[in-house]
């Protein structure tokens, strides 16, 4: 019991921390949406959401960087090693990446504008947005670096106070600039970018509380002259996560495509549907994070029984909230849905979908504890070829269903995508380390 009861403790001392941090990505989004939908014309609103949309994309395709970090963190820390030089790998190759960002700027606005194909004055204003926030790049990149190696050292606390901070200071900033400048959108990026500046700038103090960072720089000629195995192991496991998260991305945009092509209402119902399945991911993902960190310490140290139980007690977890979100989606779905929509036709046309909503939890809490755990352990491929059968499944599932309803088709697609990726991880894992 008293075992169970300590295995509990670090779960949740990882996962509650996490998940707040989460909890404070999209309020941020609202803030800066609030703070120019106070401007007097729709078109700023719009340059926000095309903006905000170019950057999401990139940084959630280069967020594998802070898993990978954590996962490589996590078992050199549990092993015994110094973990100085992931940290040192993971920071250079952040400042590369940032690099190849800042040098096809241009290219890449070009690329989004086309895609969202926004109205001129929306485009020009979201143009101005991207062109300012860009610099904030390297600070991105290395704070993924940086959170990476944190979550690897067994700190959840640490990224949460990085995050609130640079959350308060990109408010107060943006609202200086829009309403004390009178810089509009421009204000906006520019409190952004400045932020996130800021933000790493906490980190690396942060950081050095856990390390001496002149140690961490002493490593840098050593992991650029030496070392290869280990930037080849790297570049490895961020190659699998990112055609993963490439994957992942595909089914998403194409989910909301195929919404879009069914009408305005059902491409509302879609996108607000979407936000359960949103909101119970932010949860979901404080577990798939304490997975990171305590399954690639657990692999390091080579205690298997303990990495075991650590699985086994991570999908309890996630079955809990999963029947936790169910039953509150049952109870309350509908009056949460007239909160973020006064629309009657909107409201209706939701209806014969509440069922999906109401199986999400259930059918996705293992895919993202499983995430968690394997990038922990580096099993990237078996987390790749989980959400390649995913999107295998996702495609079939659209063009055999017998359903009558194409939207009821498009959403037992993604539910099945969402079941393969966790029969797929449960059944590899199992297999190999039981």
């Amino acid at each position: 019991m008293q075992k169970t009861t300590t295995l509990n403790h670090e779960i949740i001392g990882i996962a509650f921390p996490a998940i707040t941090t989460n909890i404070t990505v999209p309020l941020l989004g609202l803030c800066d949406s609030a703070i120019v939908g106070h401007l007097g014309s729709a078109s700023y609103i719009g340059a926000i959401a095309v903006g905000g949309m170019c950057f999401n994309i990139l940084y959630w395709l280069l967020g594998v960087l802070r898993m990978s970090t954590s996962g490589l963190t996590a078992q050199s820390y549990g092993s015994g090693e110094d973990t100085g030089g992931v940290l040192c790998r993971s920071l250079v190759a952040a400042l590369a990446l940032a690099g190849v960002i800042l040098l096809l700027q241009e290219p890449f606005l070009r690329l989004c504008l086309w895609i969202m194909s926004p109205s001129a004055e929306v485009a020009s204003n979201a143009e101005l947005y991207v062109r300012i926030c860009i610099w904030g790049a390297p600070a991105v990149l290395c704070q993924f670096a940086i959170n990476g190696w944190m979550l690897g050292l067994q700190n959840a606390r640490f990224p949460l106070y990085i995050a609130v901070t640079q959350n308060i200071v990109n408010i107060i900033l943006s609202l200086f600039f829009v309403f004390g400048i009178g810089m509009r959108v421009a204000g906006v990026a520019l409190g952004t970018m400045l932020a996130q500046w800021i933000g790493v700038g906490i980190a690396l103090a942060l950081a050095s509380r856990l390390t001496t960072l002149r140690e961490v720089w002493k490593q840098l000629h050593t992991v650029m002259s030496n070392g290869i195995d280990e930037w080849k192991r790297m570049m490895a496991v961020n190659r699998d996560l990112f055609l993963r998260t490439v994957c992942m991305v595909a089914v998403t945009l194409f989910f909301t495509s195929a919404g879009a092509r069914q009408g305005d209402d059902i491409l509302a119902v879609n996108s607000l549907l979407m936000q359960y399945f949103m909101f119970f991911s932010y949860f979901t993902d404080g577990f798939a994070f304490a997975g990171e960190a305590l399954c690639g310490k657990y692999l390091g140290s080579g205690d298997m029984k303990r990495l075991n139980n650590v699985v086994r007690a991570l999908l309890t977890w996630g079955a809990g909230l999963a029947l936790l979100f169910t039953a509150i989606y049952c109870g309350l779905g509908r009056d949460i849905l007239t909160l973020l929509t006064n629309q009657p036709s909107v409201i209706a046309a939701a209806e014969p979908y509440w069922i999906f909503v109401i199986l999400v939890p259930v059918t996705g809490f293992a895919a993202f504890v499983w995430d968690g755990v394997m990038a922990g352990m580096t099993e990237t491929k078996l987390l790749l070829y989980a959400t390649l059968a995913g999107m295998v499944l996702f495609a079939a599932s659209l063009t055999l269903s017998p359903l009558g309803d194409t939207n009821a088709k498009l959403w037992t697609a993604f539910l099945l995508y969402l079941a393969a990726r966790s029969a797929t991880q449960t059944y590899c894992y199992f297999k190999k380390y039981s």
